[in-house]
This record gives C-alpha cells, sequence and structure tokens, in this order.
C-alpha cells in the first residue's frame, strides 16, 4: 500500500515538474516563435511600425547596447521617425523555449542601418521575452547586447 502511494506520489511530481519546463520539442509553438521573429525582422527592414505595434504589448521594455531604456511608444517611434533605416536585419542561431503563457526566444542579431546618412553594422546577441495576452503572443521585453570581442 505505501510503494503505491509513493509511486502515485512520484508520478504527481513528474508531471508537475514536466509542465513548468520549456516545451522546446512542441514544433507547433517553435514554428509560431520562428514565424513571429520573422515578422518582426521584415518589419524594420520594410520601416513598417504598425506591424511592430501589433507584435509589441503596451509594456514593453527595450534595453540595448549604449542607449537609454526604451518603452513601446519611445522604440517604435524611432522607426516611425524614418531617422534610422534598416537595410539588413536578420537572426540566427535562434534558441526557443515556450513555456505556458510565455516563451524566450535567443540568438544572434546582425543588422545593417542608416543613421542621419551613415552606414552602420551592428551584431548583437538577444533575448526576446514573448507573453500570451488575449490569444496573442506578445512580445514583453527584448534586451541585445554587442557580441563580445573575440580573442
Amino acid at each position: 500500500m505505501l510503494s503505491r502511494f509513493c509511486l502515485a506520489v512520484c508520478i504527481l511530481v513528474l508531471t508537475l515538474i514536466q509542465t513548468s519546463v520549456a516545451k522546446t520539442d512542441d514544433t507547433a509553438d517553435v514554428r509560431e516563435r520562428t514565424r513571429l521573429e520573422k515578422v518582426w525582422n521584415g518589419a524594420y527592414v520594410r520601416a513598417d511600425a504598425d506591424a511592430l505595434e501589433e507584435l509589441c504589448a503596451h509594456d514593453l521594455v527595450v534595453t540595448m547596447t549604449d542607449m537609454v531604456v526604451l518603452n513601446k511608444q519611445s522604440s517604435i517611434a524611432i522607426l516611425r521617425s524614418g531617422k534610422v533605416k534598416f537595410q539588413r536585419y536578420e537572426t540566427s542561431d535562434l534558441g526557443i523555449h515556450v513555456y505556458d503563457h510565455d516563451a524566450v526566444v535567443t540568438g544572434r542579431l546582425q543588422r545593417t542601418r542608416s543613421v542621419q546618412g551613415r552606414e552602420v553594422n551592428d551584431e548583437w546577441r538577444f533575448t526576446k521575452v514573448y507573453i500570451q495576452r488575449g490569444g496573442k503572443w506578445l512580445v514583453v521585453a527584448w534586451h541585445a547586447s554587442t557580441v563580445a570581442i573575440k580573442q
């Protein structure tokens, strides 16, 4: 009787652990995050601020190397202003971890942009946090930092 009880508790604990870890093997979830990453990247190249508006949560926080922390309004305003234009905005080396109502995407970002007529190339590592609200996946946090210089 005691061994059946212990077995039941072990099964319950394992079930609870499995529901709290990332569902990296769920291909539908991974495909959806990959699709959203393509929408995000394309929006920058096309200067489609409306597409980014749709992807971002109202309480978005953007943290990047050598910049002030931005919110949704200020980060999208940069794109709307036309002061920065992206010729390239590509991600690779994606790591996608989906949880119940959250997802974390990490990877490498390479971009080329024009700022006041000057071309700038960036190579960053990034972390993006998605949450699910109202049946939609929204970016709530995005952090990018410069790739370390190789020695």
